[in-house]
């Protein structure tokens, strides 16, 4: 595909999509009751709204949606400005995340479960509440209560979220690792939480080949010395077993109605860790109540989803998005738990009428060079929504979902984090759509970004900075009781002011731009720029599959720019590729830019989540040792260090 046009118009909802979207019904609702939240449709009056008046906007979302629990009569805000600094949400409110996920229709199917290691599978919510309920109890039965931690190694499965809802309803705390970590990667971030209960399969299949995991399982059991019991979930092998384990199918599970035990709002809900690419992972804790009202309002207000669609975004348990996904049971939405390879993941949405896809930005342009026509080959026609995220999705990854699959679909490229485990920038079912621009800052979410005096600019790209809190913005670290950890992670730099470590650029209307991490900054001769730019322009070569741009500068000295490239089949880096590399950079880039060398390598490193680890390369060719520069164990291709170690 011939490059196209950043800020080119792709797409532009029609008067029916605006006026059904259910965030066009929340701002009737406001407008009703005097908000000054603008006319059906006018996207602008209503963030703004949403992030001047942060107490009445968070107050309305509740009451919109009902959430299960008791809302109190204090305030919305106690203490703060910053989680950090003391804010509580909601400080006499009490609920469950679990209680509000299984609302839905008992009739209704709940899940719909694929893998590559079993029959299809699906589950009602009525069905769905049933093993919540008597799993709860078996989790009870091994003393599991309320604050205690149950670690999870398992992957994308039913049992996996019946567990994770079990462990949620009883104010207990989830954590989970997908069963491709290494022992050590897992250690590290159980270790951290002391669980009462590890939850592990015997194994997983990947790519029609199957890895038993229970001399893993046992060497994570035996560096947990607070586990009062381990459960082991048959997945490779049904009859599958392991010394000093309680059978999945042997908990013990009374006929009973689910229940929920009422905790307040910030109660820990799960842990999730940073990507642990460098240094022990980060160990983020997550409230009850920042996660119900946060995915209750991304899902609703910027996905359009609700009872009727079937959410299927690619995953493992080990990714943040796994938390995500599971949030669509809080709109009655079906989910789509899928195990295995993404080997077709088109063919996927096909099969089971999914009417929302998401996947990693580079699924989308992998698809877009193999020459993938998706619209034409398969029966699309549910399909009408897509969500791209965990890097930067190019302008010609957004005008070929236009052209190969669909054209009258939202696509909705996200950027966010487990941090707040949402997207804060992304989509809206009110606004056009252009090539290469997010739509917009999310509802709630004051995105702006900060000069290197810390102003606010607009149509210059600068940090992503959050300048009012969120919801979902973490309880606390785990094991960080001063929460010197958490400020040094968000605070440092802008007092009072969530900084994320992303370049954006945010436009006059509101859209956003992604240039990726701004401490993987390209500082050539004053210039900076993002490496999104860079890889903008390499990856169009047909000849290039993946790319990887490191400046090796330091603080006041400036390096060597390097470029490697993983080569598409029978492509050759010969001096004629390189010319053309060379001179496209410098056109579309500067001369500055242009690499001091361009080599071939066999891949370029990737977290298990599809970030490229420019970070960690960097620091490996500063002379950082490999092990301490990144986590294999996180990573998807963690042979592929081996071309950058010396």
């Amino acid at each position: 595909m011939s490059q196209v046009s950043e800020g080119a118009p792709l797409w532009r909802p029609s008067d029916e999509v605006v006026a059904s979207a259910r965030v066009t019904r929340f701002q009737r609702r406001l407008r009703e009751g005097g908000a000054p939240v603008g006319p059906d449709g006018s996207y602008a009056d209503l963030w703004n709204w949403s992030t001047t008046e942060v107490d009445a906007f968070w107050d309305a979302v509740w009451d919109y949606f009902d959430v299960a629990g008791e809302r109190g009569d204090g305030p919305v805000r106690a203490g703060g400005p910053m989680p950090v600094d003391g804010l509580r949400w909601f400080p006499s409110a009490t609920l469950n995340y679990a209680a509000n996920a299984l609302r839905g229709d008992p009739s209704a199917t709940a899940v719909i479960v694929r893998s590559e290691a079993g029959a299809p599978r699906e589950l009602t919510y009525g069905e769905l509440a049933a093993q919540v309920a008597g799993v709860r109890a078996g989790l009870a039965a091994l003393g599991v209560g309320r604050g205690d931690r149950v670690a999870a190694y398992v992957p994308n499965t039913a049992e996996a979220l019946v567990c994770f809802l079990a462990t949620a309803s009883l104010g207990a705390i989830w954590s989970s690792c997908s069963p491709d970590f290494g022992s050590s990667s897992v250690i590290d971030r159980f270790a951290q939480i002391e669980p009462a209960v590890l939850i592990a399969v015997d194994g997983y299949t990947y790519n029609g080949k199957g890895f038993d995991r229970r001399g893993t399982v046992a060497e994570i059991r035996d560096a947990l010395p607070t586990l009062r019991a381990t459960v082991l979930v048959p997945y490779l092998d049904a009859a599958a077993t392991l010394p000093g384990t309680v059978a999945y199918a042997d908990l013990p599970r009374p006929d009973a109605a689910p229940e929920f035990e009422p905790v307040p709002f910030d109660h820990p809900l799960w842990v999730v860790y940073s990507s642990g690419t460098t240094g022990l992972p980060k160990p983020i804790v997550h409230g009850h109540g920042g996660i119900v009202l946060e995915h209750l309002k991304a899902l609703s207000f910027h996905q359009d989803l609700g009872p009727g669609d079937v959410f299927l975004w690619y995953t493992t348990t080990g990714w943040m998005m796994w938390n995500y996904l599971v949030g669509g049971l809080l709109v009655g939405a079906t989910v789509v738990l899928y195990d295995g390879a993404p080997a077709d993941l088109w063919g996927l949405a096909a099969e089971t009428g999914a009417t929302y896809l998401g996947v990693g930005a580079p699924y989308i342009t992998a698809s877009m060079k193999e020459g993938r026509q998706p619209g034409a080959e398969l029966d699309l026609s549910r399909l009408r929504g897509i969500g791209s995220t965990g890097s930067p999705l190019p302008p010609e990854g957004f005008a070929w979902v236009y052209e190969a699959v669909g054209a009258d679909l939202l696509l909705g490229s996200f950027s966010g984090g487990t941090d707040l485990c949402t997207g804060f920038v992304g989509p809206s079912p009110l606004l056009p759509l252009r090539a290469g621009v997010i739509q917009a800052r999310g509802l709630g979410a004051r995105v702006e970004a900060f000069d290197e005096e810390g102003r606010a600019v607009t149509g210059e790209v600068g940090e992503l900075v959050i300048t009012e809190p969120m919801p979902s913005m973490p309880v606390a670290f785990w094991n960080d009781p001063g929460g010197e950890r958490y400020r040094e992670s968000y605070f440092d730099m802008y007092p009072g002011v969530w900084r994320h470590g992303d370049w954006i650029k945010v436009l006059p209307d509101g859209g956003c731009v992604i240039y990726g991490r701004s401490d993987s900054t390209l500082n050539r001769g004053g210039i900076r720029m993002g490496t999104a730019d860079f890889y903008r322009v390499v990856e169009a070569f047909p000849e290039i599959a993946d790319s990887l741009v490191i400046d090796t500068g330091r603080l006041g000295q400036e390096g060597r720019l390097l470029l490697y490239v993983q080569l598409a089949g029978g492509a050759e880096l010969d001096g004629d590729l390189v010319a053309r590399l060379r001179g496209a950079i410098r056109s579309a880039l500067s001369p500055r830019h242009v690499p001091d060398e361009i080599t071939a390598v066999p891949g370029v490193p990737r977290t298990l989540s599809g970030k490229k680890l420019e970070v960690p390369v960097r620091k490996i060719l500063q002379g950082v040792p490999a092990d301490r520069a990144a986590n294999r164990d996180s990573m998807a291709n963690p042979e592929s260090l081996a071309f950058f170690t010396p």
